[in-house]
């Protein structure tokens, strides 16, 4: 998608301090953070959102995981714990409709919903 902001970030129109990056993925932290940690883990490739995950994203979601596992470690959240989450749709709270995982922590986590 042309105008999507995260494609545009991936594509280097829109500068972006990377946390860190694999050949699927890669992640920012987030703008309005709901933690001490809330980094975004954004696949390079545009999928709308999870309802429209198939079979052959399969290699794009690992991706996905195994990067927010690297973030996890440098943020310094591998050990004591971390959430990961995916907003899908807008009631959901999902703002930019391109698939993003929220990986957040640094603190004590509630029960969400």
């Amino acid at each position: 998608m042309q105008d999507c902001l995260f494609c545009r970030m991936h594509r280097g129109e829109v500068p972006v301090t990377k946390v860190a990056e694999n050949s699927h993925a890669f992640a920012i932290r987030d703008i309005n953070p709901r933690a001490p940690i809330h980094c975004l883990i954004i696949p390079k490739a545009h999928i709308d959102n999870a309802r429209d995950i198939e079979w052959s994203h399969a290699e794009v979601l690992a991706g996905m995981f195994v990067l927010a596992k690297d973030v996890a470690r440098v943020e310094g959240v591998w050990e004591p714990g971390y959430r990961l989450a995916f907003n899908v749709g807008d009631a959901a709270g999902m703002t930019i409709h391109h698939l993003h995982m929220h990986l957040l922590g640094g603190r004590r986590l509630g029960p969400e919903g």
